[in-house]
């Protein structure tokens, strides 16, 4: 009697453990954020030590969570889409690696090497905006240039870009996010040469 009970409940076990399988997981995709300027602006290079320190973020963007509207003022996420690390982490080495060509060196702030500027960035906006056909991304970066030795700011700037995107989805909206920054860096390459041009 006992190999018969026993079989019975290896069998309703088995039955039990297909029955009640883990749902199914959508893999997350994970996209970068990976743009030079567009025109590298030749000629131009500054006798200075640039510092670039790590850039903010304002609040709904600090994360490497995508971000979407399809309502003004509402701001959603994608479920299975992200940033590869916050937009603010990606955005430092591009922006370094812009500015490099253009000055004596480019270093990484706080730093044990002293500088002549420090350049401070902050994403205001970094969305995919669906309440318009077709979707849109729209950058908005803040850059802040600041005298070092004299501890005076030069100059400040907002860099907005807005870009159709190719397609409705969020790969559609990473490229247009890297076309986008891809205008923006070159923007923010022109206004540290001309802000600078007066130290």
């Amino acid at each position: 009697m006992n190999k018969y009970l026993t079989c019975w409940m290896a069998a309703l076990l088995l039955t039990g453990c297909t029955a009640f399988s883990a749902p199914k997981v959508e893999n997350t995709h994970l996209y970068l954020l990976d743009a030079t300027p567009a025109d590298q602006v030749s000629g131009q290079r500054r006798d200075l030590v640039l510092a670039v320190s790590q850039p903010d973020s304002w609040p709904g963007f600090d994360t490497p969570q995508m971000a979407y509207l399809r309502q003004p003022l509402a701001l959603e996420y994608f479920a299975t889409h992200r940033w590869a690390d916050t937009p603010s982490r990606m955005l430092k080495p591009l922006l370094v690696r812009a500015l490099e060509p253009h000055f004596r060196a480019v270093v990484q702030a706080p730093g044990m090497l002293p500088a002549d500027l420090r350049l401070d960035t902050e994403i205001v906006k970094l969305q995919q905006n669906f309440s318009v056909k077709p979707s849109r991304i729209q950058l908005i970066l803040r850059a802040q240039l600041t005298d070092v030795k004299n501890k005076r700011v030069i100059a400040t700037k907002l860099f907005d870009e807005t870009e159709n995107t190719d397609s409705d989805d969020a790969y559609g909206g990473v490229l247009a996010a890297n076309r986008a920054l891809q205008r923006a860096l070159q923007q923010l390459v022109e206004f540290c040469l001309d802000a600078s041009q007066q130290e």
